[in-house]
């Protein structure tokens, strides 16, 4: 469906509701490196592929990463899910490569929830990036966020 989609100035809205994070991240990174501005509504409900332990495992060992000297000067550990989905969509951009890379991540919009002023757009999703086994096998960005010190 990703491949239909052509260039407009009207925001795509990707519903991000049960797809792989993965998945939807490499879908949304092409769209915006072709020029699009892509919003994606409900980043919390994204599924992360992986028991819950194992991802909880993951990212409490992520979050022990830092500088010896100053904290500060070590990766940001962002605990919001909007923020982490946009971190991994930007990490798919050339973003400190070339300048098309920022270009393409200004205009990558990710909310939690669905705001007013997008609820009236259409929203797409992407059939291959839509989780297919049990959703014990996954473990949702929002509940993972909440774990590791998200304050909705």
């Amino acid at each position: 469906m990703a491949e239909q989609v052509i260039r407009t100035d009207r925001p795509i809205v990707v519903d991000g509701t049960n797809h792989i994070a993965g998945r939807l991240s490499s879908y949304v990174a092409k769209l915006l490196i072709k020029g699009n501005r892509v919003s994606i509504v409900n980043c919390e409900k994204i599924m992360m592929s992986g028991t819950r332990v194992n991802q909880i495992k993951e990212y409490r060992e992520f979050l022990e990463i830092n500088s010896v000297i100053n904290p500060k000067h070590g990766p940001v550990h962002y605990r919001r899910p909007d923020t982490l989905i946009a971190k991994m969509i930007r990490q798919m951009l050339p973003f400190d490569r070339k300048p098309s890379g920022k270009e393409s991540y200004q205009r990558l919009r990710t909310y939690i929830g669905s705001p007013k002023e997008i609820k009236s757009l259409e929203k797409i999703q992407f059939e291959k990036a839509k989780i297919k086994k049990t959703a014990a096998n996954y473990t949702s960005v929002g509940e993972l966020c909440r774990i590791i010190g998200w304050t909705e």
